[in-house]
This record gives structure tokens, sequence and C-alpha cells, in this order.
């Protein structure tokens, strides 16, 4: 979910498509850490990864998170988070030690495609993020995740952007979905876009698809289909 990083990408690549070149990932990946301290697997053609801060790749957990449906929505109404003013939290041997739990665990979610794994990793994770961010509403989501179903919540590492994550082989996707938008819509909290990490639509219904559209608050909901991210 990083969108300094989805930037400092596009002008890389632009710059050097302009030159006739294609930078390696791991090229654009040292561009993007130097230009704005930005590191996520998305500078790394979207595989998973885990990868530190300098980008530098740690793991790769293999070809393709589990299927999700994401519900998205954002927090502090959507106002600018100063990333590079954020402090950086030095972790202790406590955290070290919750984190190769965390490691192992989505090792697991990504070799046996289970959303549920990956759902409890992203919320710990989210979870562990609030010690910085300290987002108002995160306990909220987090209890609406818990009431329709959802199988965790993913909060950005340095912004607003959220998503309450959906396991899309459950029973009564559609009816889960709809109850988390309302519930989020009760509570003030902004939805974005509703999207599959797969070619598949939602089933007993079309997901909707953000194409060139603007995300925030007031962005209308229209059905849609929706391409592979």
């Amino acid at each position: 979910m990083g969108s300094s990083t989805s930037d400092v990408i596009a002008w890389s690549r632009a710059v050097a498509h302009s030159y006739g070149l294609r930078p390696a990932p791991d090229a654009v990946a040292r561009l993007a850490v130097r230009a704005e301290l930005a590191c996520d697997p998305l500078m790394l053609d979207g595989r998973p990864v885990l990868a530190q801060r300098e980008g530098r790749v740690l793991e790769a957990l293999g070809p393709a998170l589990p299927p999700l449906v994401v519900v998205g929505c954002t927090l502090g109404r959507g106002a600018p988070v100063d990333t590079l003013s954020l402090p950086v939290r030095e972790p202790c041997d406590a955290d070290v030690r919750a984190f190769e739990r965390l490691r192992a665990l989505l090792r697991r979610a990504v070799a046996t495609g289970d959303a549920g794994l990956l759902g409890e990793v992203a919320t710990a994770s989210a979870w562990r993020g609030q010690q910085t961010l300290d987002h108002p509403e995160f306990d909220t989501v987090t209890a609406i995740a818990g009431r329709v179903g959802a199988v965790g919540v993913q909060i950005a590492h340095s912004g607003s952007v959220a998503g309450v994550l959906f396991d899309p082989a459950a029973p009564g996707l559609r009816h889960r979905v709809r109850s988390c938008l309302r519930a989020l819509d009760t509570h003030a909290i902004p939805t974005t876009r509703t999207f599959t990490t797969t070619t598949k639509e939602l089933p007993h219904g079309p997901a909707r698809r953000g194409g060139d559209r603007p995300s925030g608050p007031d962005t209308d909901r229209r059905p849609a289909r929706l391409p592979a991210l």
C-alpha cells in the first residue's frame, strides 16, 4: 500500500523509458530508497517478498499471496501523513521474536494459500504499526472486521489507507461485504473501493473497480469488472 513508492517507481520507470532503458527491479528499489526512503514489494514487480528498509530482499515468499477480497477505506478521513517525520522505532528483542513468528506464519500462508492465516499476519502487523501511527479508528475497524467475519485488516505502514480482508471462498461473502460497508459508513469511516486480488469477480455480484477514478471519501461506487492486480 505504498503510495510514495508507487510515485517513485513511476517516475523512475518513465525517465528510464525516455532513454530506452528498462532498469531491473533491484535498481529501481535502490532509487526508491535513495529518493524517499520508500520501500515495499511494489518496487519488486509485485512478488510477495520480505524486504527491509534499504530495499534488500530478505526472502521470496512464493509466487503469489492467497486470494483476498478487500474493502478499502481511509482512516483519519484520508488526511495526509508526513512519512518522513515519523519516528523510526528501534526493535527490541521481543519485537524481533514477534517478527520472526509473523514471518513464519506468512511463509506458511503463502505456501498453503491460507487467506485466514494471511489476515492474521496482516492484523498483527497493523496492530504493531499503531505504536507509531496511532489511528483513532483502528479499534473500530478491527471490531467491524470481527463482527462481519473478515479474516483481518491491513493498514498502510506509514499512511491512512486501510482495508478489511475477506476470504473469497467463505460462504455468504456478498452479505459480509455489504455488512462491512454499512458498518464503516455508520462509524463515518470513508470507503474507497472493493476489489479482489484475482481475476475472478465477487460471488453473486461483480467487484467494484477503481480504474482511473480517484480514491477518496466522496468517490462514487459503481459495479464493474475488476482486472487482476
